[in-house]
């Protein structure tokens, strides 16, 4: 049963199909083998509308809303200016700030598409005006966006909280660390980089021009504090801190900046309508398949053939940052997340390892493989955008790849990385 799910899913993916049709696919199939027939059908869509039901789901749809409302509006740019306006005159303080900008967004946004479009669009051409090659200006762009990954909120963190059951609230608080981690090893190669190719600088801008900045990026600096603090204080739970979120967007945009206008609600609503809509069919989809799966103990059978179960709990973890990184190659992070986070579970448990560290972990693969050859999705978003071709696009990725990697050794070397916060904020 196993190798016909697995054989129909490549052979659907291979002829072009979205991924929720190969998954749903061998779903049925898995189910007519086990039941002997589609008499109990109703039973599989009662597993998928299970899927779409946590409550914690909700935060999903309103953070794609602040941030496409964001993309569109200002805030973006004020970010990207204050950041640009204080370490853009250093060696390579162009390609750090691109770096950073990103980081930030992505504390806005929880989305690296979106941190793509509206990090990269303004900043890749000063980056190219000023001497950076292209394929090191892309590279930069798409691995940095993939911080938003880990830098609260993060869509990612959402979906494997609801299929794990683990507290959304720590995995965003824990998530700050190794975040701050990737973009302080970045920046340090932004600035070789810029040495080695005696990349010009930026004019230093003066304390009054730095001043303006800041006071133009204190509003939307207020995100990352109602996320982080509503959540940390007690205020807000993650699904309040993402209402919180859009009420603050619209508030910002519409009424503060005034870069919106009545007439854009249609095309923001529509454009989120049709991301969430994607989402909540994949996440249906994949429970189903994933209570397939587990209903046919494929996730014990899978480890015990690859040792997992004999493995000690460093083993395990390096077993996931393996696994999720090479599927994340291939596929949606999201169905990744969804159909590999059951296969470990029993494994998880079994080693006593911190469900939020694992998380983290998972996060950061998911974050590694968006960026790596050859179907990373950030990878084709930067094509779509920049217009750009693919080879163009991944020449510049292996130093930031291996930089994401050494990341990951780190964390399950010294998972303080990631816990240090967690424990301060929940213990």
């Amino acid at each position: 049963m196993t190798t016909i799910m697995v054989v129909t899913m490549i052979a659907l993916l291979l002829l072009g199909f979205p991924m929720m049709i190969p998954l749903i696919t061998a779903a049925v199939i898995g189910f007519y083998m086990m039941f002997n027939g589609f008499g109990q059908m109703d039973t599989l869509i009662q597993q998928m509308m299970a899927g779409i039901r946590p409550a914690s789901l909700i935060a999903v749809p309103m953070f794609i809303l602040a941030a496409d409302i964001m993309t569109r509006g200002q805030s973006a740019n004020r970010l990207i200016d204050m950041v640009m306006s204080f370490i853009g005159h250093i060696k390579g303080g162009l390609a750090v700030s691109t770096a950073a900008s990103c980081t930030l967004f992505g504390a806005v946004s929880g989305s690296t598409q979106a941190t793509v479009v509206a990090v990269g669009s303004p900043l890749r051409p000063k980056m190219l005006k000023a001497g950076y090659s292209d394929p090191f200006t892309l590279a930069l762009i798409i691995n940095a966006s993939d911080i938003a990954f880990l830098i609260p909120p993060s869509i990612g963190m959402i979906i494997y909280g609801v299929i794990s059951g683990t507290s959304i609230g720590e995995l965003f608080i824990a998530g700050i660390g190794p975040g701050l981690l990737i973009l302080f090893m970045f920046s340090a190669y932004c600035i070789v980089y810029a040495i080695v190719k005696d990349v010009p600088t930026e004019e230093r801008a003066s304390w009054k021009e730095r001043a303006t900045a800041v006071q133009k990026a204190l509003w939307p600096l207020g995100f990352p504090v109602i996320i982080v603090g509503g959540i940390y204080g007690g205020i807000f739970s993650p699904t309040e801190a993402a209402a919180a979120c859009v009420l603050y967007a619209v508030l910002l945009e519409f009424v503060v900046f005034r870069s919106l206008k009545m007439r854009d609600i249609y095309a923001i609503a529509k454009s989120t309508g049709l991301i969430t809509a994607v989402v909540f069919i994949l996440v249906a989809v994949g429970n189903g398949f994933s209570w397939i799966i587990s209903f046919a103990q494929i996730p014990q059978a899978i480890l015990e053939a690859v040792g997992v179960n004999d493995a000690g709990p460093t083993g395990v973890l390096i077993a996931i940052c393996i696994s999720f990184f090479v599927a994340c190659m291939f596929v949606d992070p999201i169905v990744v997340i969804l159909v590999l986070t059951p296969i470990f579970a029993p494994a998880i448990a079994a080693t006593g390892l911190d469900p939020v560290l694992v998380g983290i972990l998972i996060t950061l693969q998911v974050a590694i493989g968006s960026a790596t050859p050859p179907f990373g999705c950030d990878i084709f978003t930067a094509i779509a955008i920049f217009k750009r071709p693919y080879w163009e696009v991944i020449k510049g990725t292996p130093p930031f790849i291996f930089m994401l990697i050494l990341a990951a050794a780190l964390l399950i070397m010294f998972p303080q990385i990631a816990l240090f916060l967690r424990d301060v904020a929940f213990r």
